[in-house]
Order: structure tokens, then C-alpha cells, then sequence
């Protein structure tokens, strides 16, 4: 909340200070009607955010029943006054919005019925990552069965380049079939738009096409996936993101772009690491996005179950916190939430951009 600075023009004080004193300004000879005095006015800028968190326990299960009392607010280390918190449960239909017959005659769009999941295979041929691959696939198929049918699943994967293999759908045999084909390299071809929700008709397949590095695939899609409605999940199979230079590992340009556009659609990015290591350097990628965007970062080569685990948890459902800004600046900045009288994990986004 921010007061606007009031100033008076040029002269008005003047004229103020003769109407004071009684006619000091008034000609003895002629009559004059004092000229009315400008009015002014302070305006109040609020500013209200929006913003997804998750809470889980130690298993990495949602925690329900939260309210307003149990969450804390702080936007560049300063308290921000909470609005409202909702918890949207994962499994009600049209949980992120209107149905079709509501918003119709609300002259606005309907929401999609269930969920968008998005699976996410970043191809590897090197041993440790192929065989994490293999490990992982089974996993990703029984993600898969425990959604309910009204959810929407999309499948890409990324080679040499980004590839859309499958656009939204609720058809579960199609989605296997391309979980098991996704870390095969070949041409896939270019899907058509679909009806709604489709990511399809938002994908940049020339850019897709162009993307030489995970980074610049991560890109397309988080832009596709910005222009769908309510919150969206990413479960990202992968190696590792970001550049290793002079034993740092440097996100780059591309990655900054793909994580605003992430925050902006209500991208959560899980980043199931399928690399069967217990330690690698590209993993810090992983990390920072999961970090990011709200999701999480989880390790497969000696426990690949507590990634399904984890996943059924974290799409269970989700807080909508709404709170004022405290901060009269625009940019970006730093978000902190935190639990009080309740023990869990917040998963949520630590900075957003007004």
C-alpha cells in the first residue's frame, strides 16, 4: 500500500494564503469572485499476489485443513498482510476455475475438468543415465495409473531438441505408449492444435526444433504451457540442467527466461533425477529448477519409489495464498512462507515479479 506525494501547482499556496487574510488580494475599485481552489486527492495503491504452496510431511503427503492462522507472509523480509488461503483439493473437477455451463454464462472460459501433468524425458545415452532411464520408466507409468481418468497428461522429450509427442489427453493407452517411446531418438511429427486444454495450439515447434540445449527446450514449453489456465505440473525425468564451467555449474540466459515464464503459467517442476549416481554435478540444475518453481528434487538410483511417492503427495492438492504487497516497489522480489502451530514443508515459489 502507497500514498502518492500531493503537491501543490505553482500559485496555489498564494492564493490560499489570500483568502486568509480577508481581501488582500481583492481590487478596492472592482468586485472580483475568488477563484475556486483546486481539489486534490490521495490515491491508495494495493497490490494483491497470488501464490501456490504445498505442504507435506516427512513422506511427502499433503497436509489438509491449514487456514489463515497457520501461514506467514514475507515479501523482501517484510510481513505481508494475508487476504485469504484456499486449499484447492487435486482430485475436485474444475478445481482451478469454472465449469463449462458456469462459464458460459459468465461469458469467460471454462476451466480444464482435471489436472495438467506434464512428463518431461530428458534422453541420455550414457550408461548411468540410460539405465536410470529404463529404471524410471515403469515409475513414470505408475505416476500415470494413480491419477484419476478426468486428468490431462501431455508428453514431450528432449534429444537433440524438444519433440511434443503427446498433446493434453485423458486416453492413458496413448500416454504409456509414449512414455515408452520417449527416450528413442527419430523424428516425431508435428502435432495438430486440439481442443482445449491443448498445448498444441500454444507450441512453437520451429523454436522447439532450434532448442540446442535443455534450456532453450524448457523455454518453449514453459511459454505453451503460460497460456493454459490455473496451475499446471511438470514432472521433469532427467540428467541434469545448466553449464559446468570452472567447477561452477551457470544456468544461463535461457534457463532465467524459462523460469519467469514458469512462474508466470503456475508451472511446479518435479525433477526426478534418473541419473544412477549418488552424487553428479548437473544436478544442481535439477535442483534450482524444482527450487524455483515450487516443486521438488528427488534422487531414483537407490530408492526410484519414493519418487512416485512424492509425486501422488504433491498432486493431491495446493494452498492458493492471496496477500498484499508490503512493498511499494516494482521488479522482483523475494517470497518466504512459513508455517505457525503446524509442522510440515512449505513447496512454493521463494521470488515472483510485479
Amino acid at each position: 500500500m502507497g500514498w502518492k506525494n500531493v503537491r501543490m501547482p505553482p500559485g496555489a499556496a498564494k492564493a490560499a494564503w489570500a483568502l486568509m487574510f480577508g481581501g488582500l488580494a481583492v481590487s478596492a475599485a472592482v468586485a472580483q469572485t475568488p477563484t475556486p481552489l483546486p481539489t486534490y486527492s490521495a490515491e491508495v495503491v494495493v497490490r494483491r499476489v497470488m501464490a501456490d504452496v504445498r505442504v507435506v510431511d516427512g513422506k511427502g503427503q499433503a497436509i489438509r485443513g491449514l487456514t489463515a492462522d497457520n501461514f506467514r507472509v514475507f515479501v523482501d523480509g517484510l510481513p505481508a498482510l494475508l487476504d485469504s488461503v484456499e486449499w484447492i483439493e487435486g482430485t475436485e473437477p474444475y478445481a482451478e476455475g469454472l465449469a463449462p455451463e458456469v462459464a458460459a454464462q459468465a461469458g469467460v472460459e471454462a476451466a480444464p475438468k482435471g489436472r495438467l501433468v506434464v512428463f518431461f524425458f530428458q534422453a541420455g545415452f550414457q550408461g548411468v543415465r540410460l539405465t536410470g532411464h529404463m529404471r524410471m520408466k515403469g515409475r513414470a507409468v505408475k505416476v500415470l495409473e494413480g491419477l484419476k481418468p478426468e486428468d490431462y497428461v501431455a508428453v514431450v522429450s528432449y534429444d537433440s531438441h524438444l519433440k511434443l509427442r503427446v498433446d493434453f489427453t485423458t486416453s492413458r493407452e496413448i500416454v504409456k505408449s509414449a512414455i515408452h517411446d520417449a527416450i528413442l531418438s527419430g523424428k516425431v511429427d508435428r502435432l495438430p492444435p486440439g481442443e482445449f486444454p491443448s498445448l498444441a495450439t500454444h507450441f512453437d515447434f520451429r523454436a522447439a526444433k532450434e532448442a540446442g540445449t535443455p534450456e532453450k527446450g524448457l523455454l518453449v514449453l514453459a511459454k505453451a504451457l503460460e497460456k493454459l489456465p490455473g496451475n499446471k505440473s511438470l514432472v521433469f525425468f532427467g540428467w541434469g540442467l545448466g553449464t559446468l564451467s570452472n567447477r561452477r555449474v551457470w544456468m544461463g540466459a535461457d534457463y532465467a527466461r524459462a523460469r519467469y515464464h514458469l512462474s508466470n503459467g503456475r508451472v511446479s517442476v518435479y525433477s526426478i533425477d534418473v541419473t544412477d549416481a549418488d552424487y553428479h554435478t548437473l544436478e544442481v540444475g535439477l535442483e534450482r529448477v524444482a527450487e524455483d518453481t515450487g516443486g521438488f528434487y528427488v534422487k531414483t538410483n537407490n530408492f526410484p519409489d519414493q519418487a512416485v511417492t512424492r509425486i501422488e503427495g504433491a498432486l493431491a492438492g495446493h494452498y492458493v495464498l492471496v496477500f498484499t504487497s508490503p512493498t511499494e516497489e516494482r521488479g522482483d522480489h523475494s517470497l518466504a512462507v512459513t508455517l505457525v502451530n503446524a509442522k510440515g514443508t512449505v513447496l512454493g515459489k521463494f521470488a515472483f515479479r510485479d
